[in-house]
């Protein structure tokens, strides 16, 4: 579409306001195209410029641009044209438009320098700003306000601008301060552009082309922030220079921390909520009794209540046939008082029982005392009787002592016998030999070697009764100790105290080491199930018959006789790994109980409880058993408050 259709003269500032309302008329009607796509506008008044298509806030920036410009290159008809444009923008097409964002409003740096030193918080430099002298020779411009109020309307949206005062006045340049957020940048990277495109920008200014007109503006940098003018010295007081990545890197840091912190107020909060939680659930529960106790209180109350009105009907049909016998008032009169009369006796008797059951409690309690005393009595006689107990044991092992003495003579006076009776059974072999028929010196030599082995023989046949009689006794006296020592053994047991004399599981394995070893390679709960597991382990090793970690080893000595000894097998597989695996400690652990084992049950390799001396490290005996099961009734008596 022709847009020259009109006339090409020019028009007067005054049929500006006229003209753009004309313009804007012929955009809504659509006689000039300025929508190509969903995202693509284009300016109807500039066809001959080299950039043909905008995005929507581009293109409004530059009809405001153009509109609101004061330079003179710009014809009245050309600024009517765009402020038509901006308004037919803003009003007509901002729905449309408003889905269509530039890319620089979604990233405003990614086509910024990122190690470019920019003054920060983000500042514009507004310079030639148009004066004049006032009454008292001082130079006045336009208010910061009207100029920010006009950067508004071109959507550059500044904060607010300022305008920089000397010694002589308003010095025509002004700082335009932006949001310090992203789209602040943005705004302010629109801003330069715009003059930019405008030929009015800081290289436009620095430009020496002769007289300038209008207003030149550009964000201020790193040259302007150290210059030596007013403009370096108010962006000196007021910001910094930065680079973008600079400022990025310090968000994120703020980000990381007000995340980790806003992490730590969540756990926190969360932590109170289930605080909460348990507490509500707490109350809730006892809220629940609560309200089943009430239940239970107004049953118990409504059902008293029915019991005192029905008590308090019968109570008042009492009183109406009470009214009905006033006749019989005073027999009635007299009647009470023979029933006070008979509840005084009953009161008498009453007492009377009191004083008999009283007089029963004390014969009771004298009773009570008598037996208390009596049980003191019988528990001296029953520590008497134990101490009696530990001297009889002692005695009848001494006796024991003695008579394997005693055997062990016997068996060498046996085993001499029967040497002796060999030797006469040789004599007599060879006497018969050499004797004759008629030689009686031989005869009567050999009749009494004779006599002397039937004497022999009978002397030992009386030495074997006497022995196995004796080895009868013994293992009686053995089973007695035994079983005396298994009672002391399940006495000590029932006793938690422990004390110098008590109850040892031979071959039971310790589970420290091994937890002490866990803990050093994984944390708490793991260490104590993989402790578990490997104790559990070495006990099944321990039971089993078919392992036997040992080895023979000869013991030196001056005597012909060899003696040999078990030792553990230190080259043993299982025990070898075990060591350098897990440790000493482990390795002692293992063992001691194999040591035990072997000696104490090496047949069913199992464990079994053993009396044991741990002040001295050895199987206690029998008397150290008795002594300190007395020791521990002693203790407990006295506790019980019963001295003897």
């Amino acid at each position: 579409m022709d847009i020259s259709s009109g006339d090409d003269s020019d028009i007067s500032e005054s049929e500006m306001e006229e003209y753009e309302d004309k313009c804007y008329e012929k955009l809504k009607n659509g006689k000039h195209i300025v929508k190509v796509s969903e995202e693509t506008y284009t300016c109807p008044y500039c066809p001959k410029k080299k950039k043909q298509d905008y995005q929507y806030k581009d293109l409004l920036q530059h009809a405001s641009g153009v509109g609101h410009s004061n330079s003179d290159k710009r014809s009245a008809k050309e600024k009517a044209n765009h402020l038509a444009l901006a308004k037919f923008l803003e009003k007509d097409l901002v729905a449309v438009g408003s889905s269509s964002k530039p890319k620089s409003e979604e990233d405003p740096i990614s086509n910024c320098d990122h190690d470019e030193k920019i003054v920060w918080p983000w500042r514009g430099v507004v310079v030639n700003i148009p004066t004049r002298r006032s009454e008292d020779g001082r130079s006045v411009g336009e208010s910061g306000s009207k100029l920010r109020d006009e950067f508004i309307r071109r959507g550059f949206n500044p904060i607010r601008v300022l305008p920089l005062w000397n010694y002589r006045g308003h010095s025509g340049t002004a700082i335009v301060e932006f949001h310090k957020d992203w789209p602040g940048l943005h705004n302010a990277l629109s801003f330069e552009k715009a003059y930019e495109a405008d030929h009015h920008g800081k290289k436009n200014w620095c430009a020496n082309n002769g007289v300038k007109s209008g207003l030149y503006a550009w964000v201020a940098r790193a040259d302007d922030y150290n210059s030596s003018n007013i403009i370096g010295e108010h962006l000196r007081k007021t910001g910094n220079l930065k680079t973008i990545s600079e400022i990025m890197e310090e968000e994120a840091r703020k980000q990381e921390r007000l995340v980790s912190n806003l992490t730590n107020i969540i756990e926190t909060k969360n932590k109170h909520i289930q605080e909460m939680e348990a507490r509500c659930s707490e109350t809730s529960k006892s809220l629940k009794v609560l309200m089943e106790e009430k239940d239970n209180l107004l049953q118990a109350y409504n059902e008293e209540i029915k019991k005192i009105q029905l008590s308090a009907r019968e109570h008042f049909q009492r009183i109406l046939n009470d009214h009905e016998k006033l006749k019989l008032q005073l027999e009635t009169h007299k009647t009470d008082l023979e029933l006070r009369g008979a509840e005084l006796e009953k009161r008498e008797a009453l007492n009377e029982t009191e004083r008999k059951k009283l007089a029963e409690e004390l014969e009771q309690n004298a009773e009570q005392n008598s037996s208390l005393q009596l049980a003191a009595m019988e528990q001296k006689k029953a520590d008497e009787n134990v101490m009696k107990l530990a001297e009889d044991q002692k005695r009848k092992k001494e006796e024991l002592h003695n008579r394997i003495i005693k055997l062990e003579k016997q068996l060498d006076q046996k085993q001499a016998i029967e040497l002796e009776i060999e030797q006469l059974r040789g004599s007599l072999n060879v006497v018969r030999h050499m004797a004759d028929d008629d030689d009686k010196e031989f005869l009567e030599k050999m009749e009494a070697i004779l006599k002397e082995l039937r004497e022999k023989e009978a002397e030992l046949e009386d030495l074997e009764a006497l022995n196995q009689t004796l080895i009868v006794r013994e293992r009686k006296s053995n089973d007695e100790l035994q079983d005396a020592r298994k009672e002391l053994i399940s006495g000590l047991k029932e006793i938690s105290n422990r004390t110098d004399i008590g109850v040892k599981r031979m071959g039971e394995l310790d589970s420290k080491p091994f937890l002490e070893v866990m803990k050093r390679r994984y944390n708490e709960d793991q260490a104590e199930e993989r402790a578990s597991e490997l104790c559990s382990l070495w006990e099944e090793y321990l039971k089993d018959p078919d392992w036997h970690p040992f080895k023979r080893i000869k013991l030196e000595g001056e005597g012909e006789e060899e003696k040999y000894q078990e030792v553990i097998d230190e080259e043993d597989e299982k025990l070898r790994d075990l060591r350098n695996e897990m440790g000493l400690e482990v390795y002692e652990s293992v063992t001691s109980s194999i040591k035990e084992i072997n000696e104490y049950n090496p047949s069913g390799r199992y464990i079994i409880s053993e009396l044991w001396n741990y002040d001295k490290g050895r199987k206690a005996s029998l008397t150290e058993g008795v002594l300190a099961l007395l020791k521990l009734w002693n203790a407990a008596k006295r506790k019980r408050g019963i001295i003897i």
